[in-house]
């Protein structure tokens, strides 16, 4: 026990009535070193307002930016089997979970949630990279089943925003299995006529690539999001060679055909509305135009100048 530090220090600052600044009052973008101050920055949606970079956000902060007023209703995600495996790294399984679920406040990587975006009834599903890397095991994989399942019960699109490191390796082959299950899952979207669109944020990797992050009828990018397999430094150690600039990037796939859209998270909402009306065949509202008033003809011909 430091005395000064525990004791002297909060005795001064309570006498002379100063006050504890947070430690993330001002954050620091990754691509240029500058200092925004949190609640500019939370007001912009993560987004650094000068680079554009976009900052990591959870998955509440996700739906609650997303949805119309930022209300929606939370669909509970269906109980799965802990530990399975009884799995034991450095740490043991349980407590990796149990960390996740104090640091996140959600039971696993998964959040999906009921509401409008501009008055269009969807479900919405996140992935929350602050989760074990946003991870896919056996609890992720039944919660992305239940949001499909919720779609094609309310008849309502589904969008997904993707963001993970991959399958869930102390769930080993259970994890894998998650894979093929949640393909059939956008299968029976798709065969009952209802758009699936998949926002990727960064990062998107590994399985969840190689499966429902990557069937989705519109693919859409936040700017700079890596999305890929396999890591860019596994290739180059693998290949042994250099990669290009801008390699696994949104704007280098989209480029290369691989995205449809690069999209600023400002700017999603309204473009997730537009395409999911596009493809429901939404009429579009046409504004009333009033109709131009023109003179009688007598009092037109009046006006006319004379020869």
């Amino acid at each position: 026990m430091n005395w000064i530090t525990n004791y002297v220090r909060p005795k001064i600052n309570s006498m002379l009535g100063r006050r504890d600044m947070p430690e993330n009052l001002w954050i620091k973008d990754p691509e240029t070193g500058e200092m925004v101050f949190h609640k500019d920055l939370e007001s912009n949606q993560f987004v650094i307002p000068t680079s554009g970079h976009h900052m990591k956000i959870s998955a509440k902060e996700r739906l609650r930016y997303f949805f119309d007023d930022g209300r929606y209703d939370v669909i509970d995600n269906p109980k799965a089997p802990v530990d399975p495996l009884k799995f034991r790294d450095e740490k043991r399984y349980l407590d990796r979970l149990r960390d996740a679920k104090a640091k996140t406040g959600l039971e696993d990587a998964i959040l999906s949630g009921l509401g409008t975006i501009e008055g269009l009834p969807i479900v919405a599903t996140v992935q929350d990279f602050s989760f074990m890397g946003g991870s896919l095991g056996m609890a992720a994989g039944e919660a992305i089943i239940r949001a499909f399942e919720t779609a094609l019960e309310k008849k309502r699109p589904l969008v997904l925003f993707a963001a993970s490191g991959g399958a869930r390796m102390q769930e080993g082959i259970l994890s894998l299995m998650q894979l093929p299950r949640t393909t059939v899952g956008v299968d029976r979207l798709k065969e009952a006529g209802l758009p699936y669109i998949v926002v990727l944020t960064n990062p998107t990797t590994g399985g969840v690539t190689a499966s429902y992050a990557m069937l989705g009828d519109v693919h859409i990018a936040e700017p700079g999001a890596l999305i890929g397999f396999a890591g860019p430094r596994v290739i180059e150690q693998t290949i042994r060679e250099k990669l290009p600039e801008g390699f696994q990037r949104a704007e280098y796939l989209m480029d290369h055909g691989m995205v449809d859209m690069v999209v600023s998270r400002l700017d999603m909402k309204s473009t997730v509305a537009r395409l999911l009306k596009l493809l429901l065949k939404t009429p579009a509202e046409v504004a009333a135009i009033e109709p131009e008033i023109l003179p009688p003809p007598a009092v037109a011909a009046e006006a006319r100048p004379s020869a």
